[in-house]
């Protein structure tokens, strides 16, 4: 009889623990991706460089996602992503952080929306690596410096997020705790995107609000794309933003820039971006993208505060191998003048040129 009550019991244990995987599942996926770069003006002596470094639009990484569906059309959901250069295998951080780019847990539903906790990607970068900016906010200084006011606040850790989906409305709300005794704003942040897509048009606008030791950096951004045809897409916005913290003169700056002796408390700038992505062929897509930078009241070498422009134009070509693997190659032009000359090593203009490698799994 005992055996029998046994035997029952582990059937029972089989079942729930085949019906449970049966509503659960667990993904490991990533991408790597590497490239070859010679860069002009890459040092105090204006000597070029060839080196191996990150891809042109995505770091790569690896990461685990899953959900376990709960009923009621609500799933648990986690995920937890790593980033790491491949060409030393190195963690891509500087804190020693394992999973930097994601690591949270949450609930989703079919109708009302996701809403997680953790370490976790801004609707701010959301927003613009997914669908607006022609580069999916790239890696290389030359086609990303517009971001790196805000590029330390891309990720935000202890933050509670919201994503919702409304027939063509999608928005974001994300708020990070600051976790310090005394004050609730201290180190804290606050986050809103809104886009809405019609017919062949999406639009978007976003306010990101960053508090550091009680002090303010906030950027606005005004996004659109236009899909003329299901190959081609044209892509323009705007990007404002205020810095109090002092860091966005230090955050503009390339490795090797002088040493500034002193940082602006408030800088202020606004970019403005255009590009277009085509689909040339089945496996040629191209990608055009020009950005434009003014900065005022920003940090010069000097010691004293004044303005700056900077402009940046590139040009990609991706050739896909197979649906998981493409090889392509980049062209890139940036130049800056006033306050923009302490984010360069040497001159203050730049042309690079690099092929890469990307595999997805």
């Amino acid at each position: 009889m005992k055996k029998t009550t046994a035997a029952l019991g582990v059937a029972m244990l089989t079942l729930s623990a085949q019906s449970a995987f049966a509503q659960s599942s667990v993904t490991l996926y990533g991408l790597v991706d590497t490239s070859i770069r010679y860069l002009t003006n890459a040092n105090s002596r204006n000597d070029s460089q060839v080196a191996m470094g990150p891809g042109v639009e995505t770091p790569s990484r690896w990461g685990l996602k899953g959900s376990e569906d709960i009923g009621g059309g609500t799933s648990v959901i986690f995920k937890l992503e790593n980033q790491f250069q491949l060409w030393s295998g190195k963690l891509d951080n500087s804190n020693n952080t394992l999973f930097q780019r994601n690591a949270y847990v949450g609930l989703s539903n079919d109708k009302y929306g996701t809403l997680s906790f953790g370490r976790q990607q801004t609707p701010f970068f959301d927003m613009m690596g997914n669908i607006y900016d022609p580069l999916t906010v790239a890696d290389f200084w030359q086609d990303s410096w517009a971001y790196n006011p805000v590029g330390p606040f891309l990720f935000t850790n202890s933050s509670v997020k919201y994503t919702g989906q409304f027939g063509g409305l999608h928005v974001e709300g994300m708020y990070g705790f600051g976790g310090v005794a005394g004050s609730t704003g201290e180190n804290s942040m606050f986050g809103l995107t809104a886009s809405y897509a019609f017919g062949p048009v999406s639009a978007g606008v976003g306010f990101q609000q960053n508090d550091v030791a009680g002090k303010k950096f906030n950027i606005v951004n005004v996004s659109t794309v236009y899909t003329f045809t299901p190959t081609l897409k044209v892509m323009a916005g705007w990007l404002h933003s205020q810095d109090n913290t002092g860091l966005a003169d230090v955050d503009m700056q390339q490795s090797g820039a002088p040493v500034l002796p002193g940082v602006s408390p408030n800088r202020i700038d606004d970019n403005f971006y255009v590009g277009s992505t085509w689909q040339a062929t089945a496996p040629l897509a191209i990608t055009v993208a020009g950005y434009y930078g003014h900065a005022r009241n920003a940090a010069k070498l000097d010691g004293s505060l004044g303005v700056g422009v900077n402009y940046s134009a590139t040009l990609l070509a991706e050739y896909s191998l197979s649906k998981r693997t493409e090889v392509y190659g980049t062209v890139d032009f940036t130049r800056g003048n006033g306050a923009y000359l302490a984010d360069y090593p040497g001159r203050n203009n730049q042309t690079g040129v690099a092929i890469g490698l990307r595999n997805i799994f």
